[in-house]
């Protein structure tokens, strides 16, 4: 196609026609030079001398097709790059931004495919210096973004790149090269603190992050699991981490930014508490980075700042959730101002409680705290100080189990608000961690748990032998105050005794007969004319899951049917 005028015309059509068939003959038309490697001159011509965007567009998608899906020659590739580098050196203030987005794509790409095989490839982060070395500011966000995708890119298998080899060039990427980018990251950080271009520094941030995500092992891990996702950097990354203005940049950014920019500070923020313990010098060098830590969050909650943002309160909860996933609680409580810094989690923690409708899905990683805490606590060697989790665990499942009931009451009075019940997977995550909080504190925590189910248990047996009861809204906010109960009690069961802490059977009986008694009264209840079903099937769905995790806990592999027979068996026997 000789007709540069023409081919754009029809970029144009494919990109942006509303007529499937005006799209569909300029695909057919133009689907040669993305099939055909014989086209890549002519790509590279369309690339320099194409005005309209979506001509740029398409010859940059076109390439990067080539450079992935076939092997082309090593010289011809490090064309391709050198041409991408170059006209985004020129044009990087006129381009629109799915066109940057695209080149950038590919020379990151091309630059992967060739890092093991030519150094001339990895001259990306020399090319990108030379951008953040430019006035304008441009230049300097082209460079933050080459470097973003680069990271990203080796971070992830690419398409027709054998597993093997894409291990080996990452390999390199990450001894050679990832520690230089994440320091950029930081020097552009500091240089960019008081400049006024928020897009800049979203970059340096994003940046920042995409380098402390990174897969150090090559495991491809869930990243939703913490346990898992330690930062395994090497140890050229020692200095850079122990370094304090490292973690105070991102604390100072949270400071004086909103989301997303505070965000991604704080998700900075999280990664850290990962890193390997191996990695630091001493424990000494560790401690400083803990207490840098706790500091930091403890005067974002006492100040409150930033945390009425949605996203910022969410990340802040992972990131004290993250505390104990890599530390130690000798470590945590040996700080100078842990007494205060663990008061101001607990008021923190019931606040956020008090707040359901705001933090359902962020008050996990706060449980989450609490739970690694209490089953730390026997491995502590000092058993003579006063940690205050004995003082503040109790007023934290209460906490959880009367905001449970506000749940109830509120979505009653809100049709359109979603009851946490119907909420299956949430609900089980927070419950998960409740044996945890019940059994360190199982003689007062059972007081409590019986003042709240009892009442319930006799004004619903009273109840309903009343027809007017039952063809009332009163009927269903019991029914759904005692599912609560009995997921909570199913719960405890689930998990009978863990380090430190002694089955007591005869509390776990205790709260079993309070369901079995429900159980029975439900079984032989006669009445019919009800005011809602819904709450009822909550209430036998909450009963199918006390029994199940009974089996599992108590009788192994025995039926449901069989576990209630052995739940009152045992309860008779201990009572």
């Amino acid at each position: 196609m000789d007709n540069l005028e023409q081919l754009e015309a029809l970029c144009e059509m494919l990109y942006n026609s509303l007529d499937s068939a005006e799209r569909a003959y300029a695909e057919n038309t133009l689907k040669c030079f993305s099939q055909d490697t014989s086209c890549i001159p002519q790509l590279e011509y369309i690339l320099e001398n194409a005005r309209n965007p979506y001509a740029v567009l398409f010859a940059s998608s076109s390439l990067l097709k080539h450079v992935t899906q076939n092997m082309l020659p090593l010289q011809l590739q490090l064309q391709i790059r050198n041409h991408v580098v170059n006209y985004l050196a020129s044009r990087s203030a006129n381009l629109e931004h799915f066109v940057a987005t695209s080149l950038i794509q590919l020379v990151c790409r091309v630059s992967k495919l060739g890092w093991f095989v030519d150094d001339k490839f990895q001259e990306l982060i020399s090319d990108s210096l030379n951008f953040l070395n430019q006035q304008e500011a441009a230049h300097y966000a082209m460079g933050l973004k080459v470097l973003n995708q680069l990271v990203s890119e080796m971070n992830r298998p690419t398409p027709g790149l054998p597993l093997l080899l894409h291990r080996r060039v990452v390999s390199k990427f990450k001894d050679k090269a990832l520690r230089q980018i994440y320091g950029i990251s930081l020097t552009s950080l500091h240089g960019l603190k008081s400049d006024a271009q928020q897009k800049l520094q979203e970059l340096a941030l994003s940046l920042s992050l995409q380098c402390l995500s990174f897969d150090f092992m090559g495991s491809s891990i869930d990243e939703s699991s913490d346990e898992s996702f330690i930062i395994e950097a090497p140890v050229s990354w020692r200095s850079v981490l122990e370094e304090p203005s490292t973690v105070q940049i991102y604390f100072d950014y949270y400071a004086v930014t909103s989301p997303p920019l505070s965000k991604l500070a704080l998700e900075c923020l999280g990664r850290l508490t990962l890193v390997k313990r191996s990695l630091f010098t001493s424990g000494t060098t560790r401690k400083l980075f803990l207490t840098s830590l706790m500091m930091g969050s403890k005067d974002i909650i006492e100040t409150g700042k930033g945390l009425n943002h949605h996203d910022n309160y969410h990340e802040l909860c992972r990131f004290l959730g993250r505390f104990k996933v890599n530390f130690q609680l000798s470590e945590v409580v040996s700080v100078e101002f842990y007494n205060s810094w663990i008061g101001l989690i607990s008021d923190f923690t019931l606040k956020s409680l008090q707040s359901w409708k705001w933090t359902s899905s962020s008050i996990y990683y706060l449980l989450e705290l609490w739970s690694k805490m209490v089953t730390s606590l026997p491995y502590l060697k000092d058993k003579s100080t006063n940690y205050r989790l004995d003082e503040f665990v109790p007023k934290i499942l209460e906490g959880f189990v009367s905001s449970r009931f506000d749940s109830v009451q509120a979505g009653f009075s809100d049709d359109l608000l979603e009851d946490p019940l119907d909420k299956v997977e949430l609900m089980q995550d927070q419950l998960k961690f409740f044996p945890y909080l019940f059994r360190f504190q199982c003689e007062s925590c059972i007081t409590y748990l019986i003042n709240a189910m009892d009442p319930l248990l006799q004004e619903y047996m009273d109840g309903t032998k009343l027809q007017e009861y039952v063809t009332s809204s009163t009927v269903v906010l019991t029914e759904t105050k005692l599912a609560w109960m009995v997921h909570i009690v199913g719960a405890i069961l689930s998990v009978k005794q863990y380090t430190g802490c002694t089955s007591n059977e005869v509390i776990d009986a205790d709260l079993s007969a309070r369901v079995l008694q429900l159980i029975n009264f439900m079984d032989t209840g006669s009445y019919v004319q009800r005011y809602g079903e819904l709450s009822r099937q909550r209430l036998e769905l909450a009963v199918l899951s006390f029994f199940e995790n009974f089996r599992k806990s108590y009788v192994g592999g025995q039926s449901l049917h069989a576990a209630k027979a052995s739940a009152c068996s045992a309860v008779c026997s201990v009572v």
